[in-house]
């Protein structure tokens, strides 16, 4: 405001009015709206507990995890800086409570296990649990295990079933009714007969995925069994359901380049020569990383055997920086791939249907 005390100024003559505009008044101001958020729907306190509870829940299933699966575990409906920022002050909030305890791994990543106050908290709520501590300070490198639970979720946020591979080994056992060596899929290699099993299967409307999380280049025989997994796509499951999806999530740029070329290799061989029976496939890649499968399928209407696309193959890179997500002054880190993408749990072809935004666990949770 500038300082007019010195100024002379010319008297306003009192027959003239002067039109001076009106102080804002709280009916003429417009309100400020506050996005509440889940509170607008459940009380602060009891999305609290729901939290706890499902958190706890998840550390109790897949007995070690890090921040970004409660993250995708809890808060998949949020932005990723919103979610882990949620997942942070929760895991800050019962580790505070001790009722889960934080270890650091080799390489660096901070993992947590369910203490045995956690164990008894969720048992005084109704839910069987153990503590798994000791198991965790054991570990030294658990990244394919946590790889494996981070994909189990993001399947589950996107409202797909998903089973771990040990979780799939049990449901399998069941339905064969007990049998302690049961798998989900048997493959010829190498002139013999060889189990198959998934890091996580996941149950679409119109099949199973199948993941495969490959922190490591594969050898010669693992690279035959992606061959002869590639191959059962359309065929079924000893669970019945066809397998429709194969799924590669690599660790870097040199593992999937090397999955990618290996169905490329296949595509080569494969090109001029006609398909004549029901146990061959035909690849074609659509778009870098992604391949439609194709077989000879009988038809009831023409009653002879047609070709026809019975799956997809998927190799893409796993979402290592999100992790890592730190954010400086100085660089902001990307959060590229997360759920509000298309790219986790898999990247989706065009041709299926685009995903469904994720909904919050939290609401679906039975009342307290």
């Amino acid at each position: 405001m500038q300082d007019t005390s010195h100024q002379t100024s010319t008297p306003i003559p009192h027959s003239e009015s002067v039109n001076i505009p009106a102080s804002p008044t709280p009916a003429s101001t417009p309100r400020r709206t506050v996005d509440r958020g889940l509170t607008s729907e459940i009380a602060p306190a009891l999305l609290q507990q729901r939290a706890w509870m499902r958190a706890l829940s998840l550390i109790d299933r897949f007995r070690v995890i890090r921040t970004i699966d409660v993250a995708v575990g809890i808060f998949p409906e949020r932005s990723f800086k919103a979610a882990l920022t949620a997942a942070q002050r929760a895991m800050r909030r019962l580790s505070n409570a001790d009722l889960i305890r934080r270890y650091r791994t080799d390489r660096h990543q901070h993992v947590y296990g369910l203490t045995a106050a956690g164990a008894r908290w969720l048992n005084d709520q109704g839910v069987e649990a153990t503590a798994s501590v000791r198991r965790v300070a054991d570990m030294t490198n658990p990244e394919h295990q946590l790889w494996i639970g981070f994909i189990t979720l993001c399947c589950e946020a996107r409202a797909i079933p998903a089973m771990t591979e040990s979780e799939a080994l049990r449901e399998i056992a069941a339905i064969s009714g007990g049998r302690r060596n049961a798998e989900f899929l048997t493959v010829r290699l190498h002139e013999k007969s060889r189990s198959l099993r998934p890091d996580v299967l996941a149950f679409e409307t119109d099949g199973a995925t199948w993941f495969e999380i490959d922190r490591s280049k594969r050898g010669s025989d693992r690279e035959a069994a992606l061959v002869a997994l590639v191959q059962s796509i359309g065929s079924g499951l000893t669970n019945g359901l066809p397998l429709r999806r194969v799924v590669v999530l690599a660790r870097n740029d040199r593992i999937l380049s090397r999955a990618q070329g290996l169905l490329r290799d296949r595509i080569r061989k494969t090109a001029d020569q006609p398909m004549t029976t029901e146990s061959e496939r035909r690849l074609t890649e659509t778009e870098p990383g992604t391949f439609v499968v194709r077989a000879l399928v009988y038809a009831d209407d023409s009653q002879q055997f047609i070709e026809q696309t019975v799956g997809h193959v998927i190799v893409q890179l796993l979402p290592t920086w999100l992790p890592k997500f730190r954010q400086t002054r100085h660089m902001v880190p990307s959060t590229a791939g997360w759920l509000e993408e298309n790219y986790l749990p898999y990247r989706r072809p065009d041709s299926m249907e685009p995903w469904s935004a994720p909904e919050s666990p939290l609401i679906t949770l039975a009342p307290e």
